[in-house]
């Protein structure tokens, strides 16, 4: 799909959570699949993909069909929210006011604001060791701060940029990987390397985990990159481009990273296993992961900032906020996040991973009730004057259907937790594996849509096809405000 003839969007994106309108539309679809592959090959999904042979003893061969079942399973879900982003032209966030009210969905924003707010922290701490180990003459902290201020800038121009950068990004870090899975498989590898590990079933099962949570983790803000789209693109479209950008470089990326530690010796770090086991390409492939580390990271504060503006919005139904009140908030999120990353670097990022585990549990059902939602139950048609209003118009301030279901959604994964602070009897049967992500969305998903059925639901009926009440012209009654 080509650029709207005639328009060209400014470089500084001056939308926030308001609705696009067609004529501040742009882009091309086939920009998801170099958002989603570029965004991946990444330090954090390599030293990811290394768990599989050295935390739960697979083999090669194992770790890569689990990894693909659990991106495949996983990425399906979050290619459909990004499908939504051209049909609704808003944010993933303030789109879920649709399934569980105003300030039913509140909850769901704040968890969200949270999780991009520890990615974003994790992320600027990993960017300041790498930094560090490329050149010891940086001390972390001042890679911590160097890689705050980068991700920032991306963040505060926003939108165009990200897609920029994740299209130069795809071809030099796709080939980057290629030449650093031949540098290693060309190598001398240790005469173990294909024999080392094996399978069991509860290692296999946790890294399957892996694979799906990590695509599902990018369902809260994923349509929040493909809702500037002309809404002409089409679900199907913007589904697969998304799907196997996201699928395949994920894939690749913790691939290469069982691939280094097979390679590594034992018990060396992921990272310091790429620069050992890549020879003369180590200290170039270092450089560029702190450089995607730092892209990347700019879809988190993206996220965070988006979350954030949403939760205030909820009590201020009139204030949509432009480009400054972004940038405003970016700034204030990168002085915060920087200090606790600095005060907490030395452990934080094992820290964050038990944090993002929990806050997926509440995440996963709001996916399946969303979902269900979108496709089943509304069909893709929304009023978007009632989203933005403070009393839910047609949405209400609640929805009991949404809440029940996502209350139990949340308790229904209990007992198959495996985290650091608690383990489900079920968990603790199969090894330590971690299928609560599993349990929710089968359970969540046909509960939502049972409960909406015996119900009449007001919100499916009397909109058009542009999700506008019957009888209304306009399309959102707040209006821009700094």
């Amino acid at each position: 799909m080509a650029d709207i003839p005639g328009q060209t969007a400014p470089m500084l994106e001056q939308h926030t959570i308001g609705f696009v309108p067609a004529s501040d539309r742009h882009g091309k679809v086939r920009d998801l699949f170099t958002l989603w592959f570029g965004t991946n090959i990444a330090p954090l999904p390599i030293v990811t993909g290394a768990l599989g042979p050295s935390l739960f003893g697979l083999d090669l061969w194992w770790s890569l069909i689990a990894f693909a079942v659990g991106h495949v399973i996983g990425g399906a879900l979050m290619a459909l929210h990004s499908a939504q982003g051209p049909q609704m032209g808003i944010p993933q966030m303030i789109q879920s006011r649709g399934q569980f009210g105003t300030l039913g969905a509140l909850i769901i924003v704040v968890i969200a604001a949270v999780m991009y707010l520890g990615f974003f922290a994790s992320n600027i701490v990993l960017a300041g060791q790498s930094i560090h180990g490329i050149t010891g003459a940086v001390p972390v902290n001042v890679g911590i701060i160097l890689g705050a201020v980068g991700s920032a800038v991306i963040c505060i121009i926003g939108y165009r940029l990200i897609h920029f950068l994740n299209r130069i990004g795809t071809w030099v870090l796709g080939l980057a990987i290629a030449a650093g899975f031949f540098a290693i498989l060309t190598s001398d590898l240790p005469a173990d390397f294909l024999s080392r590990g094996g399978f069991n079933f509860a290692g296999w099962l946790a890294t399957v985990s892996l694979g799906a949570l990590w695509q599902i983790a990018f369902a809260p803000y994923v349509s929040d990159y493909s809702r500037y789209l002309p809404k002409d693109v089409g679900v199907a479209s913007t589904f697969w481009t998304t799907y196997l950008g996201c699928v395949l470089g994920s894939f690749l990326a913790f691939a290469f990273g069982a691939v280094v530690a097979l390679a590594a010796p034992v018990g060396m770090d992921t990272m310091d296993g790429v620069k050992a086991t890549t020879g003369a390409l180590g200290t170039t492939m270092l450089v560029l992961f702190v450089l995607s580390v730092i892209s990347h990271n700019a879809l988190n504060l993206y996220g965070a900032v988006l979350s954030i503006i949403t939760s205030v919005q909820t009590f201020r139904a009139r204030w949509i906020p432009t480009a400054r009140a972004r940038v405003i908030l970016s700034v204030v999120i990168l002085v915060g996040a920087s200090i606790v990353a600095i005060a907490l670097s030395a452990d934080f990022v094992s820290h964050f991973v038990n944090l993002v585990v929990a806050l997926l549990v509440v995440l996963v059902p709001w996916t399946a009730i969303n979902l269900i939602d979108f496709y089943i139950v509304h069909k893709g048609v929304y009023d978007l004057e009632s989203i933005f209003r403070f009393d839910g118009g047609i949405y209400g301030r609640y929805n009991k259907a949404a809440i029940i279901a996502y209350v139990v959604g949340i308790a229904v994964q209990i007992p198959f937790m495996a985290t650091s602070l608690y383990t489900g009897p079920v968990a603790d049967h199969l090894g330590g594996a971690d299928l609560s992500w599993l349990a929710g969305l089968i359970v969540t998903g046909p509960i939502y849509l049972l409960l909406v059925r015996r119900g009449t639901d007001p919100t499916v009926a009397g909109l058009d096809t542009d999700g506008h009440s019957a009888g209304k012209t306009g399309c959102l009654t707040a209006q821009p405000e700094e």
